[in-house]
């Protein structure tokens, strides 16, 4: 059975056997999820003579370290912005995109 799937602007087409389960409600909930995902790599910057080679909000004096903390202390996202005029909501997602693909990628030892 051929099955064409629109996400977004792509179209897949191809021959599938019959699920037990509804295919193209499992493609659109997955098109949701990476819908919302932030590319940090616009707003992350690391230069090695700017706060000592750590990542960076947009080349500003902001490090990600800095936001990540201020949200654990419990600060909102809007005290944050109040406090720092000069990032927006999507700077504030890249952090957290950012941390998360770094925690992703850290190779884990199993215990001995």
């Amino acid at each position: 059975m051929a099955t064409t799937l629109r996400v977004g602007c792509t179209h897949i087409s191809a021959a599938f056997p019959p699920f037990p389960f509804d295919f193209h409600s499992l493609i659109r909930s997955v098109a949701r999820r990476t819908v919302g995902v932030v590319d940090y790599r616009s707003r992350i910057t690391i230069e090695a003579d700017k706060r000592g080679g750590k990542p960076c909000v947009r080349r500003l004096r902001i490090t990600v370290h800095e936001v990540l903390d201020y949200l654990a202390s419990g600060m909102s996202e809007d005290e944050i912005l109040r406090d720092f005029p000069d990032l927006d909501r999507e700077d504030i997602r890249a952090c957290l995109a950012f941390a998360a693909d770094r925690e992703r990628r850290l190779m884990s030892v199993p215990p001995a």
